[in-house]
């Protein structure tokens, strides 16, 4: 089993930054993919970014530019720096953890963005 423990959420204004962290623990493999979902109110969660051990990252287009995704392997952690911002990025952010056919989910942080 693998656990995810998100933290970093919180309320920032406009143009704000903020940075969220994932902790894994448990049977984690050497080759996964870990990233981040959002999901704001009456929404689907939606990809926000991944990357993959060797280092591949994949970023929606509404954040590319002000999101940067990265890990550190030896500490199972993966990070998502969030620059500049805005209202709509206003949601639950869910960790999660792809390796060989599972996926395991955070409990969720949620951002606020709002003045």
């Amino acid at each position: 089993q693998v656990q995810l423990v998100e933290s970093g959420g919180g309320l920032v204004q406009p143009g704000g930054s903020l940075r969220l962290a994932c902790a894994a623990s448990g049977s984690i493999f050497s080759i996964n993919t870990m990233g981040w979902y959002r999901q704001a109110p009456g929404k689907e969660r939606e990809l926000v970014a991944t990357m993959s051990s060797g280092g591949t990252t994949d970023y929606t287009d509404s954040v590319k530019g002000r999101f940067t995704i990265s890990r550190d392997n030896a500490k199972y952690t993966v990070y998502l720096q969030m620059d500049s911002l805005k209202p709509e990025d206003t949601a639950m952010y869910y960790c999660n953890l792809r390796q060989a056919v599972v996926i395991y989910w955070g409990q969720g942080t949620q951002v606020t963005v709002s003045s």
